[in-house]
């Protein structure tokens, strides 16, 4: 019979081998394994220097390429907006930076800016809809009728466009004295506020998106009501202008992508998702050009844009007389 004591030593020799095989093993692969680790980080130690000196080449362009544009953006925009009112609508978590630089080149391309209406959070509440569907019943003119499938963003919207926009020229920069107490009762109802003199109606409007996307359970449906704000005001002015930054592919509470998955809107309101550059506030206004053509574009470099710019009209030639020899 074989004892504990075999047993015992069994064990104990597979230990030692195990043991001496370990040894031998290290010792063996040691320095193969050391060269291997060290070739492979000087590897990425170079890939990650060469790509770290491509980054700061492409910044150097593009600040190179930023502050061109900025130098030519008054020979760029020249005379584009001669004679309209821009109306500018801040939604909640849009950039004051981006806003204000489009303000400049929107004068610099010779229009004027009638006021600034900033839409607040209570705005696109969606728990908040009865609010603005009782302000909508109880200020609008008796003959504003909306459509039986418009939403509460939709009805306060075409109320407030009617309050301060106008696609006839001759209106321009007078009140509505048809609802002429809309915008006072909706800021004290905490729903916007103003800068300027809205009231005095504008031609075109420019709606800054948030800087980033909504984000939550109601994002999609705070998205969608800036879609049919800049709809609303579209349709009652000359053009409205959807401005603001590309968002990822997958994120769900963009403006700008809500309104160029509606096929309906984006017929209508154009799009602008390289405001935060200073190319895309020279398309801003190229977008409102072609706006007042009755033309909608989808311009930047996200999903779903269409173009970096509008296509770019010149004057036609004038005619020449011409004596034949």
């Amino acid at each position: 019979m074989i004892d504990f004591r075999y047993h015992l030593v069994s064990i104990v020799a597979i230990f030692l081998a195990l043991a001496v095989g370990i040894v031998l093993g290290t010792t063996l692969l040691q320095d193969p394994a050391i060269d291997l680790a060290k070739r492979t980080s000087d590897e990425l130690t170079n890939t990650n220097n060469g790509l770290r000196a491509d980054l700061d080449i492409l910044r150097g362009r593009e600040a190179g390429n930023d502050a061109f544009v900025t130098a030519q953006t008054p020979e760029l925009v020249s005379g584009a907006l001669v004679g309209q009112r821009v109306l500018l609508i801040e939604s909640p978590g849009s950039s004051t930076a981006v806003r204000e630089a489009t303000q400049q080149v929107i004068v610099q391309a010779g229009a004027e800016v009638s006021g600034r209406l900033t839409l607040a959070e209570k705005f696109l509440d969606p728990a908040g809809k009865g609010v603005l569907d009782g302000l909508v019943n109880q200020l609008k003119p008796a003959n504003m009728i909306f459509p039986a499938t418009a939403t509460s963003w939709d009805r306060a919207a075409s109320l407030l466009a009617a309050s301060i926009m106008t696609n006839d020229p001759a209106q321009a920069n007078t009140p509505n004295a048809a609802t002429g107490d809309v915008l006072s009762a909706f800021e004290t109802g905490g729903l916007l506020s103003t800068d300027g003199d809205p009231a005095k109606r504008a031609t075109l409007a420019v709606m800054f998106a948030p800087e980033k996307p909504y984000e939550g359970e109601s994002a999609e449906v705070q998205a969608e009501a800036l879609a049919s704000v800049a709809d609303g005001f579209d349709v009652t002015g000359k053009g409205t202008v959807l401005a603001g930054a590309a968002a990822p592919t997958t994120v769900t509470g963009d403006a700008i992508s809500s309104v160029r998955d509606e096929s309906e809107i984006s017929r209508r309101v154009s799009t602008v998702d390289t405001a935060d550059m200073p190319a895309g506030r020279v398309v801003i206004v190229y977008a409102l050009r072609e706006q007042l053509t009755g033309r909608a574009g989808q311009y930047g470099i996200g999903r779903g844009a269409s173009a970096m710019l509008p296509p770019v009209t010149s004057a036609s030639p004038t005619p020449t007389n011409q004596s034949g020899s």
